[in-house]
């Protein structure tokens, strides 16, 4: 992997899974719980500038990659819901890029997406651990990537999308020694 992938991919790349077993689907739903609070802890101590450093060259900011997190897995839970309780419905792709430019992302605080994550995690995770197993197994239709993904490789995606964006700032904090608040250098 080249150093540009370390850095877009600081977890590697998504899964691409189709099936979990009920322990790969704890894990990847106890991802999903766990993201806000991990990335309250990531940003911790950050200042505006700090939140206007992209991750890497050619990146998003600190700030854009927290807004993309409560834009996408918000889409996420009602892609997840529409899944359980339509017969295949096909979902609304959106363009990440274009979103990420609008002022909301470019000039909110991020603590007001970070608040959102914690509510929308709390009623996700509830809503998934309520599933029965065989619901896993329903899908929807990803017009852009023409693929009918499960609920299951989803979820797997998801768990995993919240790590990886976490170690982005992670690995932006490591490399220029952006201590975290309460620790000394």
């Amino acid at each position: 992997m080249s150093e540009i992938d370390d850095l877009r991919f600081p977890v590697g790349r998504s899964p691409a899974i189709e099936r979990l077993t009920t322990e790969e689907r704890a894990r990847a739903i106890d991802d999903i719980a766990a993201c806000p609070a991990r990335l309250r802890s990531t940003l911790a101590g950050l200042d505006d500038a700090q939140l206007d450093t992209p991750y890497r060259d050619g990146g998003w900011t600190v700030r854009q990659v927290v807004h993309h997190l409560a834009d996408s897995h918000m889409n996420a839970y009602i892609r997840h819901k529409l899944a359980v309780t339509e017969e295949l419905p096909t979902i609304k792709p959106y363009d990440q890029d274009r979103w990420a430019e609008l002022a909301d992302v470019r000039e909110c605080d991020p603590q007001v997406s970070l608040a959102l994550l914690e509510g929308l995690h709390e009623r996700w995770v509830r809503y998934l651990r309520a599933l029965a197993p065989e619901q896993f197994e329903r899908r929807f239709v990803h017009p852009e990537m023409k693929s009918h993904p499960t609920l299951d490789g989803s979820v797997a995606m998801y768990g995993w999308h919240g790590r990886h964006h976490t170690a982005q700032i992670d690995g932006l904090r490591r490399r220029l020694g952006w201590q975290r608040a309460g620790k000394s250098q």
